[in-house]
């Protein structure tokens, strides 16, 4: 490993001046479990990382807006997150997916702001934060703007973020009773990257869907949105297994599948055939307090 240079700024501001637009050697660093690991792996030698640990506690804090939105500051530990109380109550989705998120050791140290900028096609709460509608305040030199989660990432580990912008907060609409849900199918341990990851929110009108919000990540370079999925599953009963197999049926033929370690194209679009229709009964059971019919893990 070569030397390299550790700054700890005091404030977000300060870590913001230590960055360099044009060096993408020089990183800003939260828990650093990612950086750790491409360090190591030697694809990131940096000349300097500008530790985030030590700038200003607000942005490690949430709290619930005057809309019911939730507030996460960009430097929230997952297990915080995860364990928080307001979180629980009105946002039981990312509560249920922070469970079963990487282990508790990197949950106590990773934070929220890293896990979505370092886009990572894998990790879990890209997806669920995106069919939650969910958006991140991205501070640089040039002031602060709001980017949709759906439109923070552009490819593999690639994202909207200039090399000098952090990400400062994520904003969460209210849940409100919406039934929703995130299968992960893993191939090994619970907790593992997923082969495939589907997140769905629906809004309900009476027994039935109004609309339907589904996302899959880890099967391709980015999360992605099943507008056809979501277009048969508007007005639909979600009792209906013969739609929600045609649901499946057509994410999977809207996507171009990447195979990967995790699984092959193929086998990657038998489970989206599969598991786009267990989330949507696991969201209404999960909704109605029963037990989720399904686990999501393969």
């Amino acid at each position: 490993m070569i030397p390299f240079e550790l700054a700890r700024p005091r404030s977000l501001e300060e870590a913001i001046a230590l960055l360099d637009p044009e060096d993408p050697d020089i990183r800003p660093m939260g828990g650093g479990t990612a950086v750790m690991l491409m360090m190591k792996a030697g694809v990131l030698r940096p000349t300097r990382l500008v530790s985030l640990c030590d700038v200003e506690p607000q942005y490690a804090q949430i709290r619930v807006g005057a809309s019911g939105e939730l507030h996460i500051g960009g430097l929230t530990r997952l297990a915080t997150l995860e364990h928080s109380p307001l979180v629980k109550k009105g946002w039981p989705l990312l509560s249920r997916t922070l469970r079963t998120l990487s282990n508790v050791r990197v949950r106590n140290v990773a934070t929220i702001g890293g896990n979505l900028g370092h886009a990572d096609p894998h990790m879990d709460m890209p997806p669920v934060l995106t069919s939650l509608g969910a958006s991140v305040t991205i501070t640089g030199p040039r002031g602060e703007r709001t980017v949709p989660v759906e439109e923070l990432c552009t490819g593999y580990y690639e994202t909207v973020l200039d090399r000098d912008e952090l990400i400062s907060e994520v904003i969460v609409p209210p849940q409100a009773g919406r039934p929703a849900a995130y299968m992960k199918v893993t191939t090994r341990a619970a907790h593992d990257w997923p082969a495939l990851g589907v997140a769905v929110v629906l809004d309900m009108k009476g027994p039935q869907i109004g609309s339907a919000s589904v996302i899959v990540g880890a099967a391709t370079d980015r999360p992605t949105r099943l507008t056809q999925a979501e277009a048969l599953l508007r007005g639909a009963s979600p009792d209906d297994t013969a739609l929600l197999r045609d649901a499946g049926e057509a994410g999977a033929a809207q996507l171009d599948i990447v195979g990967d370690p995790h699984g092959s194209a193929s086998y990657k679009k038998q489970l989206l055939k599969v598991y786009l229709g267990r989330a949507v009964r696991t969201a209404i059971a999960a909704a109605d307090g029963r037990a989720a019919p399904f686990e999501g893990h393969a």
